[in-house]
């Protein structure tokens, strides 16, 4: 018995140990759960580290003179690290004594809360030891500087808490200009423009930053583990933003008078294929227009700008000159069961393949192409395959179209493929291939490839430089050239443009206006493409600028001489002036500018003045004499004496103070002065005979 209750006793002793233990561990589990789980959260979350990417800061785009087209500016998100131990320190004196000054400041400078709404917003962070306390987003980086200034901010990080992350924003200092070309780098949104093609070079290479996770499930940087990002490279651009000035608002003035839908202009360099400006206007919703697509890379029918490259081909093959004659039919010639029409009616039949290019003839054109390759009409399309039509320009700028230039292979090509093709319509081209087109007749025949980008920088020096790249070296004969280059000419001198041309200087060109498809309702709306491609002066090419504008349906104005034509003559103006401004030789002898401002005086006081200043003058002068100054017919100063017989009040209409004071004291007369600079107006006309103790009166201006 003393054996079984032995062991009974130590079995209750073992059981009710578990029991305790057990009851222990619930207890310590409650314990940890809910009194000091948050404490244990929070050394866990402390263990959690990850890199985060830091991007680097974006290069910069300049225009060819410099200036800048998209840059990056920094801004700041501000946070606070409540639990920082300086702040924490001696019951948060630190933040005590400063929550209510710098609650005043954050107020001033914002101005988006009051200051008690800022000290509460304060509070509240310190309360909850909130180590990642958000204070504000997007703050400009003038605006950080002044925060660092700050009470409490200006102790330090870490008694002060202040946290800044740095985070850029793509900026175009020109707003509109080259908008689209450019591409500003858009935040979850694909790129565009020089910012996507050159985006490898632009962005440079991505950082790296230890962050730790803390409670609440918010990361904050652990200092010493960064690894910097590097810069991206600057691009410096072939556009001028004086040229890009003058482009856009030619375009955007025929715009809007015109309300258009959609409008290009692009303004090459002829002997380099710089692009200088490039202007992509497209109406909106409120009537307002934007650079919302880069519609130069669109591709579409281009109508009667394709004309040039139908001539080429024609003169090439030697079919026939410029001199030869063609039948105009009264601007009317069926073809199988479609009738070709020029768009301006006249009463015309034979004319010189000259005139009917000049005219603007699609009847004149569609013959040409039907008489000479209806038998081979691949060799049609060969040469303006040779001419590059086919391809896409290779412009260093993501987006371009594919071209279409149709062959009998092709399955929408028809009996009348070909005549309508040598006019600009059943083909799909670009306007930048059509100004890489006219930019080779401009430059002797050379065929230039377009492009936009000079070079790119790093820290300033160049680690690639872009040249120009010969596309062509002849895109034909000299003598083919010098027969379209006439050609052109004449379009404005007896042509479709004549209305355009300018005394002052010469340009070549080609109007064109295309009837355009608007989806399932066809050609019912009478919507026009206006377009005007040409190059000045025409004797020494120097720019080739090709405009391309679809109107409204039913616009009242459609024609390319009307729509396209002024703007491509107010781009040539404007330049053209420039270009004089800055040629204009310095005069070889000083001239008196006729609007000088002179005074009378003492004729050897003024006589010194002027051999000083190297200005001609004429006139008697002697040491003694007063004399008045004006400027003659001859841009010369005319000093003529003034007269001074004595007892006579003396003539001081023009002088200064000073010498009117000098003259009038000295014959005896009290002087009353009235306003400031010269004496404009005297109370006694000179020469009068001066009484006793006269009193004169002059007034100044």
């Amino acid at each position: 018995m003393e054996v079984k209750k032995d062991i009974l006793w130590r079995a209750y002793i073992c059981f009710i140990g578990m029991v305790l233990f057990g009851v222990i561990i619930l207890v310590k589990v409650f314990i940890l759960q809910n009194v000091e789980g948050a404490y244990w959260r929070g050394m866990a979350d402390s263990l959690h580290t990850s890199y985060v990417s830091l991007d680097a800061e974006r290069g910069t785009i300049y225009s060819e003179e410099g200036r800048m087209l998209s840059t990056s500016i920094p801004y700041f998100d501000l946070r606070i690290d409540f639990a920082a131990d300086g702040l924490r320190a001696k019951d948060g004196k630190v933040f005590t004594d400063n929550v209510d000054s710098l609650s005043i400041r954050l107020s001033q400078l914002f101005g988006d809360r009051t200051a008690r709404e800022y000290k509460q917003l304060l509070r509240e962070g310190y309360k909850s030891k909130d180590r990642y306390f958000l204070l504000k987003r997007d703050v400009p980086f003038n605006q950080y500087r002044e925060v660092r200034r700050f009470p409490m901010f200006r102790l330090g990080a870490n008694k002060g808490g202040l946290i800044a992350e740095t985070k850029n924003k793509r900026i175009n200092p020109f707003k509109l200009l080259a908008n689209r070309t450019i591409g500003l780098a858009r935040q979850n949104a694909q790129n565009v423009g020089l910012e996507r093609t050159y985006d490898d070079y632009l962005k440079g290479v991505t950082g790296k930053r230890l962050m730790r996770r803390i409670a609440g499930g918010t990361f904050v940087p652990v200092e010493g583990y960064d690894i910097e990002p590097e810069n991206g490279r600057d691009i410096i651009t072939t556009l001028d933003v004086n040229m890009q000035d003058i482009v856009e608002t030619a375009l955007m003035n025929m715009m809007e008078k015109n309300e258009a839908e959609f409008g290009s202009c692009i303004l090459m360099e002829v002997k380099t294929g710089k692009i200088k400006a490039i202007a992509n206007l497209g109406r909106q919703p409120d009537g307002s227009y934007w650079e919302d697509m880069n519609h130069a890379l669109q591709v579409g029918e281009p109508g009667s700008t394709f004309k040039l490259a139908t001539m080429i081909a024609v003169l090439e093959d030697r079919f026939t000159t410029m001199n030869g004659m063609v039948d105009l039919n009264y601007g009317r010639w069926q073809v199988g069961r479609r009738t070709v029409y020029d768009s301006e009616p006249h009463h015309r039949t034979n004319v010189t393949i000259k005139q009917a290019f000049e005219l603007s003839s699609n009847v004149g054109m569609a013959k040409l192409a039907y008489q000479y390759y209806y038998k081979k009409p691949n060799d049609f399309v060969a040469r303006l395959k040779q001419l590059k039509l086919d391809q896409k320009t290779g412009i260093d700028l993501i987006g371009e179209g594919d071209p279409v230039i149709k062959t009998t292979a092709s399955r929408t090509w028809s009996a009348t493929s070909l005549p309508w093709m040598a006019f600009g319509y059943e083909v799909l081209i670009s306007p930048l291939q059509t100004c890489m087109l006219y930019n080779a007749v401009a430059n002797n025949g050379k065929m230039m490839r377009p492009y936009l980008v000079n070079s790119i920088m790093e820290y300033g020096k160049p680690v690639k430089t872009i040249e120009p790249i010969v596309v062509m070296d002849s895109i034909c004969s000299q003598n083919t050239l010098r027969q379209v280059r006439k050609m052109l000419e004449g379009v404005v001198l007896e042509g479709t443009a004549k209305k355009l041309w300018t005394p002052y200087y010469s340009f070549a060109g080609k109007t064109g206006t295309a009837l355009v498809a608007n989806g399932k309702r066809g050609y019912a709306d009478k919507i026009y493409q206006s377009s005007f491609a040409g190059y000045f002066p025409a004797n020494d090419p120097q720019y080739t600028c090709v405009v391309v504008i679809k109107n409204k349906p039913h616009a009242a104005r459609f024609y390319g001489a009307s729509v396209a034509g002024p703007v491509f003559r107010e781009v040539a103006d404007k330049l053209y002036a420039i270009a004089v401004e800055k040629q204009r030789p310095m005069q070889s002898r000083m001239q008196v500018d006729t609007l000088l401002a002179l005074k009378n005086g003492k004729g050897s006081e003024l006589k010194e003045i002027l051999n000083t200043l190297h200005l001609p003058w004429d006139g008697a002068v002697s040491s003694t004499n007063w004399v008045s100054a004006k400027v003659n017919e001859r841009h010369k100063v005319a000093l003529e004496p003034v007269d001074q017989t004595k007892g006579a009040v003396p003539d001081v209409t023009g002088m200064g103070l000073k010498d009117a004071l000098y003259l009038l004291e000295n014959a005896g007369l009290r002087v009353e002065i009235r306003g400031s600079g010269k004496v404009s107006a005297q109370s006694i006309p000179g020469g009068s005979k001066i009484g006793k103790d006269q009193k004169i009166i002059i007034e100044l201006s």
